[in-house]
């Protein structure tokens, strides 16, 4: 419904349309209200206290003002609210969460208030979506009159990102980060070894990126179908100069970088590196095809620790927030089992079998990543054998490992393949680009619910929120990785953000009408299937 309004601009009186209120992720609570704010140059945009991290919360909005609208605003200090202002303030006495804020917008003022920075960005970022979605020169911006109180249900809301299979560059890396800030989504999972390629630095093991970020070709087609390869090297990998830059630019949007780093298995390109850290010693290259290959690290060599200790050494500090990635999924036994090594350290330990073999290598990492302030998170096959002490579970093979970890008072992030693989297809695969396979559209993301139904409500607390994965076998350009993340992203946010009780699917596509223009207006390569 769009209602006429006059609203008071100097001294004249001007018509205006007030526009609706389309917000994506829902907020917890919106009261719609008569009226519009009215925003031009002359707007003075307040923050409450004199510091770099406020002014950088409010340059957010001056920045979006400036580059869609061409509306050049600045920001000031003022104590408390003024009319004809947006005044965005920090108050603690208001006992929000961390991610939580309350705004007020009347023909008057706005007004964006919160206890931490965290949730003065978030209130920013719903500014944004009052704005129009699409580039237009304007002289003044209006906002609808609302009042918004609103705070995540969620505080794991997270995008992942595989950079081993196909190398993302850093500029598309930030692209990704804004992408998942945007969305109100606070934790960026990098994916940073694999079989088909090894990406960070590690000044102590250079071999890991001279002869490991390296393949000699690709694949072409689906690896279950094709023996054609393409002929041509491919590599790439960051230096941890680049590492630091990316986290600290996702630290200005209130995003966690959470690495990666994997093992036992998906070792290739650190096993053709430092064949020694193999079962059989090798020789071994850098894998060309996708899939899971029985050559691991081997568990009964010491070496094999002290490299994983280096290399993890060298990498936290590159990375503050507490959670580290060490993958844990997909590792064959078939080497384990004929390695004299291993079944040497079995006998030693008193393992009955290889399964407690790998949780003795997983409980010793995460033992070293403990000592080192750092909270192990592991795929959900960290549970086989028996899960390390205080490990957190990434559920992705369906729901049953996130339940296991949950009845066992363990956190866990579910991310189960049906609902939050975003390499899957989202729509008939005959219409569609190569994928992996699956069938994930729109609609079944944004009907995922993250508890499931088997933990009762004490246990559902250890379900610390889900998260999107994006496996790039398939996905070689950033264009293609948007197309896959787009618009499924939307979907997954508003599970993780909005109340469960809200959540509705014809709603959630009406306010998706203008998302997708703004996606338009961004450059994004959003798939259109459910927009046409």
């Amino acid at each position: 419904m769009l209602v006429i309004l006059a609203a008071a601009v100097g001294c004249s009186t001007k018509q205006y349309t007030r526009p609706e209120v389309k917000i994506v992720p829902e907020p917890a609570k919106v009261v719609n209200a008569d009226g519009v704010f009215v925003l031009n140059e002359k707007t003075p945009i307040l923050v409450n206290e004199d510091n770099p991290e406020l002014k950088q919360i409010a340059g957010f909005l001056t920045e979006q003002l400036s580059d869609f609208y061409g509306l050049n605003t600045s920001v000031d200090v003022a104590d408390s609210p003024q009319k004809r202002a947006i005044f965005i303030g920090l108050d603690k006495s208001l006992n929000l969460g961390k991610e939580a804020y309350n705004l007020s917008v009347t023909p008057k003022q706005i007004v964006l208030k919160a206890s931490a920075p965290n949730g003065l960005f978030y209130g920013v970022q719903t500014l944004i979506q009052l704005l129009p979605p699409s580039r237009q020169q304007l002289t003044e911006a209006v906002f609808p009159a609302v009042e918004i109180e609103d705070a995540p249900r969620f505080s794991w809301r997270g995008m992942h990102l595989d950079v081993g299979r196909h190398f993302m560059p850093v500029d598309f890396v930030k692209k990704y980060i804004d992408y998942i800030a945007m969305n109100k989504m606070n934790v960026f999972h990098w994916h940073l070894t694999e079989d088909q390629g090894w990406r960070i630095e590690i000044k102590k093991y250079p071999k890991l990126t001279e002869i490991g970020s390296k393949r000699k070709e690709t694949i072409i087609g689906h690896a279950h179908e094709s023996k054609e390869y393409d002929g041509t090297p491919y590599g790439g990998f960051y230096t941890q100069d680049e590492i630091k830059d990316v986290v600290a630019y996702a630290k200005a949007r209130y995003v966690t970088v959470v690495p990666e780093i994997e093992l036992p298995g998906h070792a290739l390109a650190a096993l053709a590196s430092y064949p020694e850290l193999g079962c059989t010693g090798g020789p071994y290259e850098v894998a060309t095809t996708w899939g899971v290959f029985d050559d691991v690290y081997c568990a009964g060599k010491e070496n094999t620790f002290k490299f994983l200790e280096d290399v993890i050494s060298e990498v936290m500090p590159l990375f503050p927030g507490e959670y580290f990635h060490i993958g844990g999924d997909e590792c064959p036994k078939t080497q384990w089992k004929k390695c004299p090594y291993c079944q040497a350290r079995m006998k030693k330990e008193g393992l009955k079998n290889e399964h407690e073999l790998q949780s003795y290598f997983v409980q010793r990492i995460e033992k070293f990543l403990n000592e080192h302030g750092k909270k192990m998170i592991g795929w959900d096959e960290i549970l086989e054998g028996g899960l390390a002490p205080n490990a957190t579970v990434m559920s992705w093979r369906g729901e049953e490992g996130g339940i296991a970890a949950a009845q066992a008072h363990h956190d866990a992030v579910m991310t189960p393949g049906n609902y939050c693989y975003f390499d899957h297809y989202q729509a008939d695969p005959k219409t569609q680009p190569l994928a992996i396979g699956g069938l994930t559209p729109l609609k079944e993301v944004y009907e995922y619910e993250p508890i499931p139904k088997e933990l009762s409500a004490e246990e559902g607390k250890y379900i610390l929120g889900a998260q999107g994965n994006v496996w790039t076998e398939y996905m070689k350009t950033p264009e293609r990785v948007e197309y896959m993340v787009f618009p499924r992203i939307a979907a997954l946010a508003e599970v993780v953000w909005s109340p469960k009780a809200s959540r509705n699917y014809d709603d959630f596509m009406s306010r998706m009408q203008d998302e997708v223009k703004r996606y338009d207006a961004l450059g994004i390569n959003y798939c259109k299937v459910e927009f046409q």
